[in-house]
Order: C-alpha cells, then sequence, then structure tokens
C-alpha cells in the first residue's frame, strides 16, 4: 500500500497494522515525521441538523472539501458492511471519498466517509459515514492485537413485524428466531420467541441494536439480559463466546477425530450465509486447514455433514459420538454440497 499525503510531496510505503473485514475499517502505519493526527469528536453528541464537512479525493481530481449537514443517525440495514451504524450525510461524497474524514465545525473528526446510495455511481445527496467513536474502539483493538474479536450470544435474530408487534407487550427489540444448541444463550435458557429488550443497561430497539451491541463486547464478559417471554419481563445472565469469521462460535477446536477440520451445528444464522435450506440439518464445517488430512480427504468450508456410517448427526455431539462409537478404518461421512449429497472416505 502507497500512501500520499495531500500535498503529494511523497509517497510512503505503508505497513498493514490490522484489518477488519466486518467494518470495512484498516489501522496502517508510515515512517513519517511531524505529523499531527486529527482530534476526535465523540459521535453520541451528534445532532440530526448539525454542520458537517467531507473530505477526500473524489475522481481522483485532488484533495477536496464539500459541506452538508448530518441528515440521520444510527442507520443501519444498507448492505454495506457486517456491523452498520452510519451518519447519514448530504455533504457531497463520490468515489474517491471512501476513507476520508467526516469533521465538525471545528475540524473534529466525527466519521470516516464509507459509501453513498446512488444508481449512477456519482452523489445524490445520500452519503454515509462510520461513527468516530466505532472508529476509536476498532482502531484500538487493532493497533493492541491486529484483530477484532466480538461477542458472541449463539442466536439468529429479527426485527417485529407489525403483526407480531400484537403479540408482544413491548413494541420494540430483538426477536429471537432460533438459538444454537450449547452456545451462550442456550445455557441462559434463551429460546426461539423471545424478545430481547435490554442488554445491561443498553436499550434494545432492533435485531440490529443487539448486533451491534454485543458485537462491540469482548468475549467472556458476562452480561445481564432482560426479555419478555409470554408478556413477562424476565431476566437471565450470560458469558458472551467469541465470534467467528463466518459469524459463528469461534471457541469449538478443531474435530478430535479429523485433523485440520473446525466444526460447529448448523444454524439459522449460518442457513442464511451459507445459503442452506431450512429444511437440512446436521454440523457445518467452518474451516479447513491447508494440507491438512481434512482438505487431503475432500473436506470444503460450508459443507453440511448429515451422517457419519449409518448414523444421522444432527449437532456436533452426535457428530463426535458417531465417530467414537465406529470402530471402522475407512469411514464413510455423508455431506450435502451445494444441494448434492456424496460422501467421504476418511481413512
Amino acid at each position: 500500500i502507497i500512501v500520499s499525503l495531500l500535498d503529494n510531496s511523497k509517497e510512503y510505503k505503508a505497513e498493514i497494522i490490522g484489518l477488519d473485514p466486518k467494518t470495512d475499517l484498516a489501522v496502517i502505519k508510515i515512517d513519517a515525521k511531524d505529523l499531527h493526527a486529527i482530534p476526535f469528536a465523540d459521535s453520541n453528541f451528534l445532532l440530526e441538523g448539525d454542520v458537517v464537512f467531507a473530505i477526500g479525493n473524489p475522481f481522483g481530481v485532488g484533495g477536496s472539501v464539500t459541506q452538508g449537514i448530518i441528515s440521520a443517525l444510527n442507520k443501519s440495514g444498507i448492505g454495506l458492511n457486517q456491523y452498520e451504524n452510519f451518519i447519514q450525510t448530504d455533504a457531497s461524497i463520490n468515489p474517491g471519498n471512501s476513507g476520508g474524514a467526516l469533521v465538525d465545525s471545528r475540524g473534529a473528526l466525527v466519521g470516516i466517509n464509507t459509501a453513498i446510495l446512488s444508481r449512477s455511481g456519482g452523489n445524490n445527496g445520500i452519503g454515509f459515514a462510520i461513527p468516530s467513536n466505532m472508529v476509536k474502539t476498532i482502531a484500538k483493538a487493532l493497533i493492541v492485537d491486529g484483530k477484532i474479536d466480538r461477542g458472541y450470544m449463539g442466536v439468529s435474530i429479527g426485527d417485529l413485524t407489525s403483526d407480531l408487534k400484537e403479540v408482544y407487550t413491548n413494541k420494540e427489540g430483538a426477536l429471537i428466531l432460533g438459538v444454537e444448541d450449547g452456545g451462550p444463550a442456550s445455557k441462559a435458557k434463551i429460546t426461539r420467541g423471545d424478545l430481547i429488550i435490554k442488554v445491561d443497561e443498553t436499550i434494545i430497539k432492533n435485531a440490529n441494536d443487539l448486533k451491534n451491541t454485543v458485537g462491540g463486547l469482548l468475549p467472556g464478559k458476562k452480561i445481564n439480559i432482560t426479555f419478555e417471554r409470554d408478556n413477562k419481563i424476565k431476566t437471565t445472565s450470560m458469558v458472551l463466546d467469541k465470534m467467528g469469521d463466518d459469524g459463528s462460535s469461534a471457541s469449538s477446536d478443531g474435530s478430535a477425530h479429523i485433523k485440520g477440520l473446525y466444526l460447529d451445528t448448523l444454524n439459522d444464522e449460518m442457513r442464511y450465509r451459507y445459503g442452506i435450506p431450512q429444511k437440512i440439518e446436521g454440523v457445518l464445517v467452518l474451516e479447513v486447514d491447508n494440507d491438512s488430512e481434512a482438505e487431503k480427504f475432500g473436506f470444503k468450508r460450508g459443507d453440511v455433514i448429515l451422517q457419519v456410517e449409518q448414523t444421522i448427526v444432527t449437532n456436533l455431539e452426535e457428530f463426535n459420538q458417531a465417530f467414537t462409537k465406529t470402530k471402522k478404518d475407512k469411514i464413510r461421512v455423508w455431506v450435502n454440497r451445494g444441494g448434492y449429497i456424496s460422501p467421504i472416505l476418511v481413512r
């Protein structure tokens, strides 16, 4: 990566310190002297109507500044990143502005410009920026660890529809659609149909609120959950697990039976991510190490293990039990790959 500063007097080779694909943020380092860091504003104090300025290099024509206002806050569901809590602005943001600063009237950073919504590819008054507080949190973690560890509840979630609001006393919250076997939520007795309305003291208004709140906490943290079940308010506590790269739990070790194979029980969130029909149950292959036994046998990421010899498996515990019970030297493992079922021979 080559970095050129605004005066274009010199180019610097940048070292990548850390990446976070889920928010499209990265921290890089250059060997330069006499640089001054931009001050960070507290994005929690932003208001709709505040004047902001977008800085960037649109269309490669050189550094420029455009002015606008904050049109909306806490925007999500845009489909740009996995974790969305955007500032929306009408300041002109075009291709080349992405990664540039969104600053307030004092010149303090309030966000990082990230994208526009446009049919033509040019600005039409709808631009988005990642809030400075989120940027600061992620940047600190990347500098320390080079990666982001996010908390994980082990649930698939959705929002209340207008029809479902008639069933619940609370009209806002994150609806539990599915619970992963053995995950933090399962251990805390959370079930499908529960409506999460608070995490510790943070009010949860929708599924995105829950995703961002839990994702902003570290694995191992104990949290208190307030939820509605059968029109009654209940509380429980759980210890968060660590989220894997595919959105599933990363706490499970590699398979004790097949080296280089990483597995977890298939849940609704994994089904959505991999396009797996609801009717399929089994154990999902999360990752296969290069040059491992698992790769040589033919396993691929995204495979769903359905059966070990004559034993149908619907979760990770059943898979391990089936492997332990079989006495054969050559074991047939039946997988669903893209809708086609075939055996893999494990020697």
